[in-house]
């Protein structure tokens, strides 16, 4: 009985270690990209000093995936471990941990962590989640956005890639649909970027036209780097007529990034969804 109650009496006492993942969204405009870097500032660096302060220990962040400078966030999670001191929180949390957690979108460590966030970054929900989950290795699924506008505006400077000519919408879906039969994208990613494959399973690529906007949707398991930039500037060149849409299998099958079209500006690019089996 003694040696019981001595157990209960340390699992009360021990701090015990929470998961969290954290939901945010950003303007890109002014950051090096999500990822924390030595000599620029990146959207990781100011969540983790923001987190650091809130709860009180130093916090590192392991986000679902890098975005390039100037890139944008509608959507991205990322995960951190706190010990927790309170049981009345640690219990809370513990019955959190189901196969589907619910978001906290409106708490006060949610509302601190905000507070200290600059304009351009928001923490949008704040969920406890069982300790082996992964917001990198975890997401199933991730979507990206490019948006295009024609005529000069001063509200999406930033926000869009202004073109002067509009481009052939049907032959540029011809030659994304292309693009959904093949998984090996090495001649759409980054030049000396370290990963283990260059495979992805895309599930959507389509170019929608919403009144002077013309926005490519592109949905796949895993992206490479810099891949979608790269995929938008080669079938602006099926659009322009540079290319028919048939080259495109052959810019694919060469696997060489020089084959495939110059890398579009970061400022039209939009990270929307990201998605868990959990969640």
């Amino acid at each position: 009985m003694f040696k019981q109650l001595l157990q209960l009496w340390l699992t009360l006492r021990v701090p015990q270690t929470q998961r969290y993942f954290l939901e945010l969204a950003y303007n890109g405009t002014n950051y090096h990209g999500w990822q924390s870097q030595p000599n620029a500032v990146g959207v990781q660096e100011l969540v983790n000093q923001a987190l650091s302060t809130v709860f009180r220990t130093n916090i590192e962040t392991i986000g679902a995936g890098r975005t390039d400078t100037g890139v944008h966030a509608r959507q991205l999670f990322a995960h951190f471990d706190v010990q927790e001191e309170s049981q009345e929180l640690r219990i809370k949390n513990q019955e959190a941990k189901t196969d589907n957690p619910q978001p906290a979108t409106d708490n006060p460590q949610l509302r601190s962590i905000n507070a200290l966030l600059p304009h351009d970054i928001a923490a949008k929900a704040l969920i406890p989640v069982k300790e082996d989950a992964h917001a990198r290795f975890d997401a199933t699924l991730r979507s990206y956005e490019y948006h295009i506008h024609f005529e000069k505006d001063p509200f999406l400077h930033n926000f869009s890639w202004q073109l002067r000519d509009r481009p052939d919408v049907a032959l540029m879906n011809q030659a994304a649909k292309i693009m959904m039969e093949y998984t090996d994208f090495s001649c759409f990613s980054k030049s000396n970027t370290q990963v283990k494959t260059n495979n992805c399973k895309i599930s959507r690529a389509e170019w929608i036209g919403q009144g002077d906007k013309l926005i490519f949707y592109i949905s796949a398991d895993r992206f490479l780097r810099n891949m979608v930039r790269a995929i938008v500037g080669t079938l602006i060149m099926v659009g322009k007529r540079e290319i028919e849409p048939k080259e495109v299998r052959t810019i694919i099958e060469s696997k060489n990034r020089s084959k495939a079209g110059t890398s579009v500006p970061a400022c039209g690019l939009y990270l929307t969804e990201v998605k868990y089996p959990y969640l």
